[in-house]
């Protein structure tokens, strides 16, 4: 069977007073802040990709209708959107769509392997109000780095950064999503930003997407997990987390941060072709909550979906509420727990008392673990190879098929 979403009971009214997080729990009138992806397109196809990136799918947004996505997201008040992909800045209207937000009082945070940023493109942002640039590494050193992320793309990411600090770009961070192979590396990490003046941001492995085929060989251990913990509270001050590793927190001392799931009711994703999910690390049909196309647009899909309804809804914790820790980690990440074919008010398969360990060995042999239905992977070998990155404008014309082999795949490049 497929782990689905488990029943709720009728919503109460929201509560007037009180802490925060429980104001939050039961949703915003707008998301804080929403993911963006803004194409699949990827010169890349780093192993553990949560979105499957590689080609571009031709039923992507045009640029109008970004535009008027950004229009919305103006009107909602939504403070600032995080851009990525795929690698968005190969879009051949990314520099004009960040310049739009920006100039309708909608801030950008865009996540980029740094393949298009040169001198030219970081002296821009430098100059730039209300944007804010993370390249992405996972390894500080290139042995680790491009084991995952493809030959050459250390020395990428690493020349981006140093046009950035030449540029004399102010607050850009280095994002680090946190393995095995990686774990071991944190000082390294806080040594090689500080060295670029920028911040470090480290994030958690999830099984979503392409990361799902390498999740068992590549999430931390439990030493590793405590390690890390220790680390976090430690330096936790200077390392932003994106409330990543919450489940953490079950091992003692709450990390900072909201410790809670906010799928539905803080954040969101928008995919390139205009689709609704409830997180950006479950890119799945069972948290499929609309499209931006459909009447409403955004702003129904946000307040009126039956999904997001649901998921703002009181949750029961299923059987973690008896574990003394539940208060702090909340029963730990929905995602992680699905895509692992896990209950989702269940434990959190990485667990620091061992129950996801418990539940995984427990799990039904007849328990089909979910897959995405998106996947726009490079189909042909594609790390550690050249490859074509200008991508000139999307005709009008469609291509037949709907995800082409390459992301230039339909363009005339004449």
């Amino acid at each position: 069977m497929t782990a689905v979403l488990p029943s709720r009971t009728p919503a109460p009214e929201r509560p007037t007073g009180g802490r925060l997080i429980d104001q939050f729990e039961y949703g915003l009138d707008a998301p804080i802040c929403l993911t963006w992806e803004l194409t699949y397109a990827c010169n890349l196809a780093c192993v553990h990709c949560l979105s499957s990136s590689g080609r571009r799918d031709p039923r992507e947004l045009s640029t109008a209708e970004a535009e008027a996505v950004i229009d919305e997201l103006q009107r909602m008040q939504v403070f600032y959107v995080n851009v990525g992909g795929g690698e968005p800045t190969v879009r051949p209207d990314f520099w004009h769509l960040l310049d739009y937000a920006i100039g309708h009082d909608v801030g950008v945070k865009f996540s980029t392997n740094g393949v298009k940023l040169d001198r030219a493109r970081a002296e821009q942002l430098a100059r730039t109000d209300y944007v804010d640039v993370q390249i992405s590494l996972d390894g500080a050193t290139a042995e680790v780095n491009d084991a995952v992320r493809g030959a050459g793309s250390f020395a990428t990411a690493t020349r981006a950064l140093e046009n950035l600090a030449e540029a004399g770009m102010k607050d850009f961070k280095v994002s680090v999503v946190v393995t095995r192979e990686n774990a071991g590396q944190l000082d390294e990490f806080k040594a090689l930003t500080d060295r670029y003046g920028a911040q470090l941001r480290i994030t958690r492995l999830r099984p979503s997407g392409r990361g799902a085929d390498v999740w068992d060989q590549l999430h931390p251990t439990q030493a590793q997990q405590r390690e890390l913990y220790q680390w976090l509270l430690a330096n936790g001050d200077n390392v932003l987390t994106g409330d990543s590793f919450f489940h953490l927190s079950a091992f003692g001392e709450a990390l900072p941060g909201l410790n809670l799931c906010g799928a539905g009711r803080v954040v969101c994703l928008i995919d390139p072709v205009g689709d609704v999910y409830a997180c950006p690390f479950a890119i799945h049909e069972n948290f499929l909550a609309g499209n931006v196309r459909d009447e409403g647009g955004f702003q129904r899909v946000w307040q009126s979906s039956e999904l997001f309804a649901d998921l703002r809804s009181p949750q029961t914790g299923g059987a973690c509420t008896k574990c003394a820790h539940f208060d702090a980690c909340r029963g730990g990440c929905m995602a992680a727990k699905f895509f692992t074919g896990l209950p989702l008010d269940g434990p959190d398969p990485e667990c620091v008392q061992g129950y996801g360990e418990t539940a995984l060995a427990a799990r039904d042999a007849a328990t089909v673990t979910p897959k995405s239905h998106i996947d726009h992977s490079h189909k042909g070998p594609v790390r550690g190879q050249p490859t074509l990155l200008g991508m000139p404008s999307i005709p009008k014309a469609a291509p037949a098929r709907i995800c082409d082999e390459s992301p230039l795949a339909g363009l005339d490049l004449r």
